[in-house]
């Protein structure tokens, strides 16, 4: 999240640790008032209710409604990125490993809690919202995609695959995202474990050499 160094007195220490614990408690608060109330309808008495404390408290860490909602994107953005980059770092230099790992880092608990899922949906959903979402998500996006495209290239070449890495990976975050949207907008949304098939029934879709619907395909 951006520094407010310039914007205040320097702090350190215990009141320095407070301010940071305020501001995420701020921000959590605002992440459960967009899931419930939408974009338009969150305002800074809102998130003050759903916080617990006093609205001018908040005016204190964020001077106006479009300063919160623009950190608490950056703060969803940061997460969501540090999350998939960590699930690629860990799976190794295999492609499929990697390709994997990245799909199902989508559906970490963390992630893809119904709170998170609903405020991404009213970031994305609101013409308001485009400049600040541009701003936080386009990086992460272009990185994200570029991280697909390259896992997708390299399955290609190792298992002599057709089709094209931009086209397969444009659909495999197609797959993901309408599994975000079930997960938030059916009746009875289906589980993890069914909506980790669905993400590997994609990948053997395009690359049967390596995948099957129940993941990596022993090799």
């Amino acid at each position: 999240m951006p520094d407010d160094s310039a914007a205040a007195p320097a702090l350190t220490g215990p009141r320095k640790r407070e301010r940071a614990e305020r501001r995420l408690q701020l921000i959590e608060a605002t992440i459960a008032v967009l899931a419930t109330h939408g974009y338009a309808r969150t305002t800074l008495t809102a998130v003050a209710r759903q916080a617990g404390i006093s609205h001018g408290l908040v005016n204190f860490h964020f001077d106006s409604k479009e300063r919160l909602l623009s950190e608490t994107l950056r703060y969803l953005t940061d997460e969501y990125e540090n999350n998939w980059r960590s699930a690629l770092a860990a799976a190794g230099p295999d492609p499929a490993a990697g390709l994997r790992a990245v799909l199902l880092a989508d559906l970490d608990p963390q992630i893809s809690a119904p709170d998170r899922l609903a405020a991404w949906c009213a970031f994305r959903g609101e013409t308001q919202s485009r400049p600040i979402y541009q701003e936080a998500c386009s990086g992460n996006d272009a990185a994200y995609v570029a991280a697909l495209e390259d896992l997708c290239a390299r399955l290609k070449q190792e298992g002599g695959y057709g089709g094209e890495p931009r086209i397969i990976a444009r659909v495999l975050r197609a797959v993901t995202e309408v599994i975000w949207l079930d997960r938030l907008t059916l009746r009875e949304p289906y589980g993890r474990a069914e909506a980790e098939r669905t993400l590997m029934a994609a990948c053997a879709a395009f690359f049967p050499q390596h995948f099957t619907d129940a993941g990596l395909r022993p090799r």
